[in-house]
């Protein structure tokens, strides 16, 4: 059963080098969760989550940088994603969190733990390796601006439907809460080996793997699972958003693992 928890979350910011991190903070009396979406997302992505987990967990979701309401940063390298969430913590006085992490979110995730192992009580994983090889080219062929939301809508193409919460209007017209070139210079900063991340941790670890992902194989989730002490996997019937594609699943599957800790 659904929490009372407010469908509009309380919308905050925190500095950093100059740059303005936006967030979501959902509230609540319980146990604070940081959420780091994936590439194109943004920290609404969410919502439905932070109203499953209810009053035992506070979901912090993080527009990551170049993302959502965030600002635009000099560079999108491992170590500035990572400086972020932990900063994000920091400013709220929060020394020990529950990390759940899509894709990009995920890496961001482990590694954050890996560097800051005082921030990090338990992670969550969605569909991503400890190897990664990713490519976002498609994406340079969407528009910039468009005069319209529908023109901007139909030059998006089949990716529109995944998109639509992306749009915003700009005084040049509309647009995405992102540029496309960013996500591939982030895109190719995550691409590679990072396997001394992802076993540098021993908090207790949930790997979530979409059954049909083309992203993370289910032999490399396996293996993940095998290496890394404190690791458990579950597949669900998904492809790579799972939290998207089975909500209730998802939120079931994450409300175990973080009612057993």
């Amino acid at each position: 059963m659904m929490s009372t928890i407010p469908t509009e979350p309380r919308r905050a910011a925190t500095m950093v080098a100059g740059r303005r991190l936006s967030f979501l903070d959902f509230g609540g009396p319980g146990r604070p969760l940081l959420a780091l979406h994936g590439h194109f997302g943004e920290g609404r992505t969410f919502t439905r989550l932070a109203r499953e987990l209810g009053d035992s967990w506070r979901v912090i979701a993080l527009d990551q940088r170049g993302h959502g309401y965030s600002d635009r940063p000099a560079d999108f390298s491992r170590t500035g994603y990572v400086e972020d969430a932990a900063s994000v913590l920091k400013d709220l006085g929060i020394d020990g969190a529950a990390v759940l992490g899509h894709s990009l979110g995920g890496v961001n995730a482990y590694q954050l733990a890996a560097r800051y192992p005082g921030l990090v009580d338990a992670l969550v994983v969605e569909d991503i390796g400890a190897e990664v090889s990713g490519d976002l080219s498609f994406s340079l062929a969407w528009p910039y601006r468009a005069p319209t939301r529908v023109e901007l809508l139909e030059g998006l193409g089949p990716s529109a439907s995944y998109l639509k919460g992306a749009v915003r209007e700009y005084p040049d017209g509309w647009g995405l809460a992102f540029d496309p070139k960013d996500m591939n210079d982030s895109q190719r900063h995550l691409n590679g080996d990072h396997w001394d991340d992802w076993l540098a941790s021993d908090c207790p670890a949930l790997l979530i793997r979409g059954s049909r992902s083309t992203v993370l194989s289910a032999t490399h989730a396996k293996d993940m699972a095998a290496r890394r002490r404190h690791a458990q996997l579950v597949e669900l019937p998904a492809g790579h958003t799972v939290h998207e594609t089975v909500p209730s699943e998802f939120a079931a599957a994450v409300k175990g693992f973080l009612g057993s800790l």
